[in-house]
């Protein structure tokens, strides 16, 4: 177990008005059906497909829109979406992994690079970014679910191999292989976690203050607008200070 880590990854998702809430059950809708289509339609013979489930009810997903999503992939009439990672640079140099499904290539790519050109940034090559990060588990929890304490002892026990704890919640960090095998640890102790997913962690940060701040949070939420794209991670280190300025 690694010690207790305030290794800040900034992860940004929408979810609070009405119209953001659904377009993440759009995106959570996608990431059902092809995970149902890739593999069995049954969530307890599905690992992605299970993942998916857990992550749509977390977000309180109505169990008929979760049905219709894995009816749709076993009825064939689902669209072929395809899996694309891109990689590039924000304001400042800051590491930024985009992850999408799309039924358009050309139109993902074009949208994509775009957006980083229109908020500093560049697009790079694929690797140009990824070999600074690791492929990891991710399981987090609301701050509810216990104190640091509590949740790092837990996590201790489940196998796990980090924790970061603060007033907002829990994150739990793992091998992404054994995943699945933690998260079910967890919730015989914690209870059920508030997401459960593979994720990308930067194996550093890159310091960023000032202006280039909220350039960076504007390119990240024109990305996480888009339809076709499903996550966003940045290796940005802000500091609590930028951020308050940035929300006020």
């Amino acid at each position: 177990m690694a010690g207790h880590s305030k290794f800040k990854n900034i992860m940004h998702r929408k979810g609070r008005a009405d119209a953001a809430r659904s377009k993440l059950f759009s995106k959570l809708s996608r990431e059902i059906t092809v995970a149902a289509k890739s593999g069995m339609p049954d969530p307890n013979m599905n690992p992605r497909l299970r993942l998916a489930v857990q992550n749509a009810k977390a977000e309180s997903m109505p169990k008929d829109v979760i049905d219709r999503a894995i009816k749709k992939a076993i009825g064939g009439d689902a669209e072929t979406y395809e899996e694309i990672r891109y990689e590039g640079f924000g304001p400042g140099g800051v590491g930024v992994i985009v992850e999408a499904l799309t039924d358009n290539r050309n139109r993902a790519a074009s949208t994509v690079r775009s957006t980083f050109t229109k908020h500093g940034g560049n697009l790079g090559e694929t690797g140009s970014v990824s070999f600074m990060w690791d492929r990891v588990g991710q399981i987090t929890y609301a701050a509810a679910a216990g104190s640091e304490e509590k949740v790092m002892e837990a996590a201790i026990e489940a196998g796990a191999d980090d924790v970061e704890s603060d007033e907002d919640g829990h994150t739990i960090w793992t091998a992404f292989e054994q995943l699945s095998e933690v998260a079910q640890a967890l919730e015989s102790t914690l209870g059920e976690a508030s997401s459960t997913r593979i994720a990308w962690r930067p194996k550093a940060l890159t310091p960023l203050s000032g202006e280039p701040v909220a350039t960076l949070m504007k390119l990240i939420e024109t990305l996480e607008d888009d339809d076709d794209v499903q996550n966003v991670y940045s290796n940005a280190d802000i500091s609590a200070e930028d951020l308050e300025k940035l929300a006020g």
